[in-house]
Order: structure tokens, then sequence, then C-alpha cells
């Protein structure tokens, strides 16, 4: 077990020498380790004879005028240049560009003699990278190595697996795009024409009010430091009090967030368990009436404004049928019907229609006219090799469309009187309120990049390129 392990992680570190980045975060996982390896490497380094053949074949090559050769070659090659194409021939230039060329070249060429030499005599110049790979090969070097290593032997077992190292990329891009995301907003807050404090205290408020205000919330500080104090706040979930209250922003935000969760986690099922059969039939049956009136009702729902539905849903379903509630209440089931099926139908009538589209696409490749013609009825031919073919795309809508309707939720909420990040973010815009704001949008913009994140690893399970190409890097 031990010696897999070591042939794997030996593997891995070789691979991983390619791409510059991977090398980066291996030395600094090991540090430690890879310090009191690269002591021992130049101890060893001074044992061997390279430096001394090294120094004997350049000494060789400065007798025999080499390098003055190379010179006046590369001069006469300048020269001859410049007249081809009717340049100005400056000696001095000339000279000083023929002796770098010639210096590089001295160099190479006493490398390559060099080289060629210790292979005669059965020796080799062995890198530091190489001096390491050597060493992972040795179970018993890895047994002792393994508590300074840590680190560095979990990167490489991490990188070794595909899967993991997709997952984990994808990971570290989302962290990326979440201090973006901060970073952006902040800093349109912070250029923003309104001011925080005139609107809270009002007009009358006086120089002194204004600036105690300032000096209160950190309003006063620089840029930068500014800047800091709220990405540290999003990220230790300490985002201080209000501007307009005593209220803990992260606290407000944690009780307000579940709920608009919530109703999009519903609204995407409902799209799902919907819009996925309606998609199959349609493209099962192009053309037909069947098809064009669900295509139609698809339409429609793309084309209806949330606001304008949720109240024709209050006036017909509450105040004139009276069956569910017209506005939200925590703990009463009844009261989220509304809410989900509004914020749910735009993405419903796009997921339809997609699924459609792609499976359309899939039914007339060559390799589906190849499974009927192997005698495959259309039963086995759509729900072997055409849905889940066709449900790539789909799934990857999927994760683009929540992102929307998350951002979207503020009008639903606005609408049902739902207490929820999206109507907690409008409510604190034109103060504008920096620290509620922000807690808002980021919180929103991981949970999105989450989505996104898992939506990718299904990506890569369901789609055998993804998959392959994976494996190949």
């Amino acid at each position: 077990m031990i010696v897999g392990l070591s042939s794997k992680l030996q593997k891995t570190y070789r691979d991983s020498q390619s791409k510059s980045m991977y090398r980066f975060l291996i030395y600094l996982a090991g540090l430690p380790l890879h310090l009191f390896l690269y002591v021992i490497y130049v101890l060893k380094k001074k044992d061997n004879t390279y430096e001394v053949t090294l120094a004997k074949v350049k000494r060789e090559l400065m007798d025999e005028g080499r390098k003055e050769a190379y010179q006046a070659e590369y001069v006469d090659q300048l020269r001859r240049k410049a007249a081809f194409f009717n340049e100005q021939s400056i000696p001095e230039r000339i000279h000083r560009q023929a002796e770098e060329l010639s210096a590089e070249r001295y160099e190479r060429e006493s490398v390559r003699i060099t080289s060629e030499r210790l292979a005669q005599q059965g020796l080799q110049r062995e890198s530091y990278t190489g001096y390491v790979y050597s060493l992972l090969g040795k179970p018993t070097f890895l047994m002792i190595s393994l508590l300074p290593g840590l680190l560095m032997y979990a990167l490489l077992f991490l990188l070794s697996n595909p899967f993991l190292k997709y997952g984990a990329e994808r990971l570290v891009q989302s962290v990326f795009v979440i201090l973006g995301v901060g970073i952006l907003v902040f800093s349109i807050l912070y250029i923003s024409p309104f001011d925080p404090a005139s609107n809270i205290l009002g007009e009358s408020a006086t120089k002194e009010q204004i600036a105690a205000f300032n000096r209160i919330h950190g309003l006063d500080l620089p840029y930068w430091q500014q800047l800091w104090n709220a990405l540290k706040g999003i990220a230790t979930f300490d985002l201080g009090t209000s501007f307009t209250g005593s209220e803990d922003v992260a606290s407000s935000i944690a009780n307000k967030f579940p709920v608009t969760i919530t109703i999009a986690i519903f609204s995407v099922l409902m799209a799902i368990v919907i819009a996925i059969p309606v998609g199959i039939l349609s493209a099962m049956r192009p053309n037909t009436l069947l098809d064009m009136t669900f295509m139609l009702i698809a339409l429609i729902g793309l084309s209806i404004p949330n606001f304008w539905q949720g109240l024709i849903f209050i006036l017909g379903f509450s105040i004139k049928l009276n069956w569910l509630p017209a506005t939200y209440s925590p703990g009463n089931a009844l009261s989220l019907i509304m809410p989900v099926v509004v914020l749910g139908t735009g993405l419903t009538a796009s997921i339809a229609r997609m699924m459609r589209s792609s499976l359309l696409e899939i039914i007339h490749e060559d390799y589906m006219v190849t499974a009927k013609a192997k005698g495959l009825t259309k039963g086995q031919m759509l729900w072997k090799h055409a849905v889940g073919n066709a449900l790539i795309p789909v799934i990857t809508v999927i994760g683009l469309l929540f992102g929307g309707m998350l951002g979207g939720a503020a009008v639903t909420e606005k609408v049902f009187n739902i207490k929820g990040i999206g109507s907690y973010i409008v409510d604190k815009q034109f103060i504008p309120d920096i620290p509620a704001i922000m807690g808002g949008v980021v919180y929103i913009a991981i949970t999105i990049s989450l989505v996104n994140l898992f939506i990718d690893i299904m990506y890569a399970f369901l789609d055998p390129r993804i998959r392959s190409k994976m494996k190949q890097s």
C-alpha cells in the first residue's frame, strides 16, 4: 500500500512541475520539508564534478578562441542583415549585440559539452526537482517525512484525483469571484453620490454631527482601510451594526437569508419537475399541436413580469377565491405556494424550451441514427442515449438561471411582503447602508458560486468529454 501511494505521489509531483501554479503551491505546502531537502541537495551538489568539468570546458573553449569566433560570426551576420534591409549600420551597436549573442552561445555550448562528457562517464547533473522526485519514490522517505510534509502530500493526493482536482480548481475560482464581487460592490458604494450620514441624520444635521457619524462607522477612513474592514467582516461573519440602527447586520442576514433560499430551492424543484417532462414531450412530437401549445405557454411564462403575476395571483387566489394567504407568514406552508410559483414561472419556461431544443439536437446526431439502425426501440434510444446527453446543457442553464432568480427575488418578496434578503438589500441601498448591502450581496454571490460549483461537478460526471480532459490534465 505504501509503495503504491509513494509511486502515485511521485508521478503526481512530476506531472505538476509543468504548471508553475501547482509547482508553487507544492513548494509552499511543503516549505519546512523543502528547506531541509534543499540544504541537503546543495551539500550533495558540492560533491559532484559538474562545476569542475564545466569550468574546465570553459577554459578549453576560451583557449581555442571559440568566444571570439562566435562574436566575429555574429558581427558579420548583423552587418549583412543591416545591408539587406537598408538599415544604418552603427558599429558600436552591432558589436554590443554580437557580444551578447556570443556570450549566450558560449554558455550554451559549454553546458552542452559538459553534459556530453559527464554522460560518457555515466554521470549527470541532477536538478532539485529530480532529487525530490527520486526521494518520493522511496516508501521509507515518505514515512519519515510524513509529518513535515503532510500538507504537501495532501495536496499531491488531491491533484492525483481528477475529480478532486477539478472540484478544488472550481472552488478556488469561486473564491476569486466572491472576492471580486466584494471589491466591486464596495467600490460602487464608496463612489456613490449618496451620503449615509446626511440621509440618516437629515438635512438639519450639523457638520459636527455628520463628522461624528462618519467617525463612529469608520466612513472617515481611507478607501483601502474601509475595503479591508468590509472584506474582513464578510470573511469572519462580523459585519458590525447597521447605519440605521443598532441591529447586528450578520444576525439580520442570517434571519432573512433562509426565507429567500427556501423559496428559490422550491422554485427550482418546481421548474425541474414540470419543465423536463414538458421539454421531452415537445421534442418527441415536434411541430404538433401539443408541442406548439407547450411552447406557447412557455413563451407566455417568459413574458410575464414577476410583479404583475404576483398581483394577479393575489387578486385571484387570495382576494376573490380566498384559497391562499396574500402575504407570507412564517410557519404557514400555504403562504409559500404563490411566491414559489411566481418566482419559478420564468425558470420553468426557460428550462422547458432549453430541454426541447437540446433533445431535438441530440435526436438527429449520428450516434442516434446508429442506435436506431442496431434495432433499439424509441424508448431505449430516448432514455439510454438522448435524455442524459440533452440534460448536460440544461443543467448548466439551471445554474445560471438560479443566480438570476436570486437577484430578482426582491420584486417577488416586495409583492408578497416577504422579509427576505432581496427586499432587505433594496431597503438599504438608497441610504446606502454599506455593511448591510455588502453582506447581503456577497453572501448571495457565495450561494450562487456554491450552486454553480455543484453544477460544474455534476456537469463533469455527466459529460464524458469533461472527464477525459480531467484525466489528461
